[in-house]
């Protein structure tokens, strides 16, 4: 299980399974195992036999759980719901540096712990990160009327609200219209 490499993105990880079990609650393991290989993991470590049905069973019950710190919008409620996560699923933080990575920060607690494990450590570590680098929590979930997806705003400019351009857009339109009418 990768924590690092080029361009690996954990907190960007999170989302799009955040997303993808939020959208197939009953995700299958292909579409899973998919995901995570999208996101750096060895094709080796996906294979039915070291990535099982229960595994992806696991994993999405992860994904659900942590969904709820994406759910957060108080800076004080996500950080304690992350120090719970990393107090329950996290280790010791230490280096490592395998399959051609470079050096990067595993709180995993070693190499037999569980994908669900892993993830719930891994993701609280990025988004505790995100945090304390921005000082205020920046993912969320779309403003937009029709939509639920999950966003992750760390680019450049003022806090996101929506998920994309798009949503933003077809909000932008819709209040345009309303006071139009009135």
């Amino acid at each position: 299980m990768n924590d690092s490499g080029q361009g690996f993105r954990p907190a960007q990880r999170l989302i799009d399974l955040a997303n993808a079990v939020r959208d197939t609650p009953r995700l299958p393991r292909e579409a899973l195992a998919e995901l995570l290989a999208r996101h750096g993991e060895n094709p080796d470590d996906l294979t039915p036999a070291a990535f099982s049905a229960t595994d992806a069973e696991e994993l999405r019950a992860a994904v659900t759980r942590i969904s709820g710190v994406l759910d957060e919008t108080d800076p004080d409620r996500a950080a304690g719901e992350l120090n719970s996560l990393l107090a329950a699923h996290a280790g010791p933080p230490r280096l490592s540096r395998h399959d051609g990575h470079p050096w990067h920060l595993h709180v995993d607690r070693g190499d037999d712990t569980g994908w669900a494990d892993w993830f719930l450590a891994s993701s609280a570590l990025a988004l505790a990160r995100i945090l304390t680098e921005y000082g205020r929590i920046t993912w969320g979930v779309c403003a937009a009327a029709r939509c639920s997806t999950f966003y992750l705003g760390t680019g450049p400019g003022s806090a996101r609200r929506y998920c994309s351009a798009t949503c933003a857009s077809r909000e932008r339109v819709a209040a345009h219209r309303r006071r139009a009418r009135t």
